[in-house]
């Protein structure tokens, strides 16, 4: 597999470990933030009960909410490190593309959603188009 680079650049399997990590902090940030969100229960009837002070307590006060925070922001600062070193054209696509692909897996073995064949089908096409862009 060969992964365009701008000229006189970073190696291709440097640009994988870019892209992974990226890939991998985001997922596990939206995965703690989802289980945090899971963990508060519906913050309209929190909201109801004890305004919105009390909904706001509610989600910053729950530590997996802040581990989810945290692991979204290093994905944010891995994609500005990313992007100093490849192109955009590489970059963006392939992480938000793999990232899909990942949440749906991670969506399934850590949330216990349903993931139909329609999303697996999507992801498996999702995974055809990055390795169309890396050629």
């Amino acid at each position: 597999m060969t992964i365009p680079l701008p000229a006189g650049s970073v190696n291709p399997w440097a640009a994988v470990g870019m892209i992974a990590a990226i890939v991998l902090a985001s997922t596990t940030g939206e995965v703690l933030t989802a289980a945090a969100m899971k963990s508060i229960g519906d913050l309209d009837e929190i909201r109801a009960r004890a305004g919105m002070r009390g909904a706001i307590r509610a989600v910053i006060t729950c530590p997996l909410f802040f581990a989810g925070v945290g692991f979204l922001a290093l994905a944010f600062f891995s994609l500005l490190f990313a992007l100093n070193h490849l192109d955009l054209s590489l970059v963006a696509p392939a992480a938000a593309s793999l990232t899909l692909v990942t949440n749906a897996v991670a969506g399934k073995l850590f949330l216990h959603e349903n993931v139909d064949r329609r999303r697996w089908t999507a992801a498996a096409l999702v995974c055809v188009g990055v390795y169309l862009l890396a050629h």
